[in-house]
C-alpha cells in the first residue's frame, strides 16, 4: 500500500487506481457501502478510457443486442471462474503507458486486485454489459457467465427494465434510468407462435413467452446472459390464460386452460436457475382469465373466471413454506367477465394496486380490511378495450401504465410513470418515453428486475 503511494505513474488509469487504494486505507474502518461507492468511482474513470465516447458506434437513444454478441466464447465459467479464485492477492499498477496486451489481460483493471473488479461492474449499470462483454474474452466469459448477476443479488443492486411488444414490432427492453430502447434479436419460432395469443412472464434473467405453435403450446426463452432465444423446457401440463408471477428466481403459474379448453386448478413453480418446472398443490378452485403477483413473500392469484358465465370475486394465497392454499373472499369485487382482460395488478413495496377496467382509476388494496380505495385517475382509457392492449406494472417503488394513443403524431405507446408512495412529488403521472410507429396496442410486457 505504500510503495502504491509513492508509484509515479504516467497512466491515467494507474492514477485513480493508487487514489481508490489511498481512500480504502482512510476509509477502512467504514461500512460496506461506503467502499464500494468508491470501487465505483474508479470503475467509472477507468470506463471513461476504454469506451471514449461511445466509440462502439452504439447510440443512447437506440440499439440491436444481437448485434453486441461478437465473442461467441462458451457461456460457462466453471474452471476458468476457479482459476481466478486461486490467483494471488497481487495489486497491479499499470505504469509507464508501454505495458504489453498480455499482462493488461493479466487483471480486469489494471491496479485492481480480479475480486474488486467484478465488483466495480456488478455496480455498473446492465445495459453497459453488452459493451463490456466485446472488450476481450475474458470481459465477454464473465459477463455471460452470469456471475455478475449473483454479485448484484448480493448486495441487492436491482435495475428494472421494460420488456414489450407490440403491433408489427419485434420485442424491445426499454431501461427507464437512461430512457434508451433496445431491440432484441427475432425470436425464431413458427408462423402460428407469431401470429396467436402470447403470454410473457419475466423471472431472474429469463425472459419466457408462452404461445401455440403449430405442434401445439409452446414456450420461448430470451436468456439476458447470451443476450439470444431457446425453447425453455415445458411445463409438466401444458397451459393458457393462467395466472403467474415471480419473485427473484422463481415464478410461479396457476390455472388457465390445458389444450382441450378444460378449465385448469392446478398449478407449477419453475425455477429459472437449472430450468425445471414443479408442480406444486391445486387451487381450491379452477379458474382461467385470472392475474397473480407475489406480495409478502406469499403468491396470489385474483379474479377470472371459471366457466363462460362465472366470474370469481374471491382470491387465493399460497404460502410457499407450507405449500399450502388459502381462499379470501371478496378479494377481488365486481370479479371478472369472459370479455375482459385478467385484472390489470402490480405490486409497489408489498402494497397491492389494480387498474380498474371499467372506471379507468387505480385503487389500493386495504390489506388489514379487504377493501380498495381510490386514489387517482389512469393517465389513457382503459375501458375502450375492456383492458385489453394496456399493461399495468410495477417497476421498481413505480406503477407503470403503457398504452397506445391516437393523436396528430400518429399512432403511438405512451410510457406513464407514478411514484404512489412519493407524497408531493409523486402526485402527477409522468411520460417516461413516446414510443412511435408502435401501434396502439400493447400485446405483451414484462418487467425484470436483477
Amino acid at each position: 500500500m505504500e510503495d502504491l503511494q509513492d508509484c509515479n505513474s504516467k497512466s491515467l488509469v494507474a492514477l485513480p487506481g493508487s487514489l481508490v487504494l489511498h481512500l480504502f486505507r482512510l476509509f477502512g474502518q467504514q461500512d460496506q457501502s461506503s467502499w464500494q461507492k468508491y470501487i465505483l468511482a474508479y470503475f467509472l474513470l477507468v470506463r471513461n478510457e476504454y469506451f471514449s465516447g461511445e466509440s462502439k458506434g452504439h447510440s443512447d437513444e437506440f440499439c440491436d443486442i444481437s448485434e453486441l454478441d461478437v465473442f461467441p466464447y462458451a457461456t460457462d465459467l466453471g474452471s476458468e471462474e476457479l482459476e481466478l479464485k486461486k490467483q494471488k492477492p497481487i495489486l497491479k499498477v499499470q505504469s509507464g503507458g508501454d505495458s504489453s496486451s498480455s499482462r493488461s489481460n493479466d487483471c480486469y483493471f489494471p491496479g485492481l486486485h480480479d475480486d474488486l473488479s467484478q465488483d466495480c461492474l456488478a455496480w455498473s449499470s446492465r445495459s453497459d454489459y453488452p459493451s463490456l462483454s466485446c472488450l476481450n474474452k475474458r470481459f465477454n466469459l464473465l459477463i455471460n457467465s452470469g456471475y455478475l448477476y449473483k454479485l448484484r443479488r448480493k448486495y441487492g443492486i436491482v435495475e428494472h427494465w421494460v420488456y414489450l411488444a407490440c403491433s408489427l414490432m419485434p420485442w424491445e427492453a426499454f431501461d427507464p434510468s437512461r430512457k434508451r430502447w433496445m431491440r432484441l434479436p427475432r425470436m425464431p419460432c413458427d408462423e402460428c407462435f407469431s401470429c396467436a395469443d402470447k403470454e410473457s412472464l419475466a423471472v431472474g434473467t429469463q425472459l419466457l413467452v408462452f404461445g401455440r405453435e403449430y405442434t401445439g403450446l409452446a414456450i420461448w426463452m430470451y436468456n439476458l446472459l447470451t443476450r439470444s432465444w431457446s425453447r425453455c423446457t415445458p411445463m409438466n401440463l401444458p397451459r393458457c390464460l393462467f395466472a403467474s408471477g415471480s419473485s427473484g428466481e422463481i415464478a410461479i403459474v396457476a390455472g388457465g386452460c390445458d389444450k382441450n379448453g378444460q378449465v385448469l386448478r392446478s398449478a407449477e413453480l419453475y425455477n429459472s436457475e437449472i430450468g425445471h418446472w414443479e408442480t406444486i398443490p391445486d387451487m381450491n378452485l379452477a379458474r382461467r382469465l385470472s392475474s397473480g403477483f407475489f406480495m409478502d413473500g406469499k403468491f396470489y392469484v385474483i379474479g377470472g373466471v371459471s366457466s363462460q358465465r362465472d366470474s370469481l370475486t374471491c382470491g387465493e394465497e399460497y404460502n410457499l413454506e407450507t405449500r399450502t392454499w388459502r381462499r379470501i373472499l371478496d378479494m377481488y369485487p365486481g370479479g371478472t367477465s369472459a370479455s375482459q382482460s385478467p385484472p390489470l395488478v402490480a405490486v409497489v413495496n408489498n402494497q397491492l394496486y389494480a387498474a380498474d377496467q371499467s372506471t379507468n382509476v387505480v385503487k389500493k388494496y386495504d390489506k388489514a380490511n379487504n377493501t380498495w380505495n381510490i386514489l387517482k385517475p389512469l393517465p389513457v382509457r382503459a375501458d375502450s378495450s375492456n383492458g385489453w392492449g394496456l399493461a399495468f406494472k410495477a417497476c421498481g417503488d413505480r406503477l407503470l401504465v403503457i398504452g397506445g394513443h391516437r393523436g396528430p403524431r400518429g399512432e403511438v405507446i405512451l410510457l406513464h410513470s407514478w411514484c404512489p408512495e412519493g407524497g408531493e412529488d409523486g402526485a402527477d403521472w409522468e411520460v417516461l418515453s413516446v414510443k412511435e410507429r408502435a401501434g396502439v396496442f400493447v400485446y405483451n410486457c414484462a418487467i425484470m428486475g436483477c
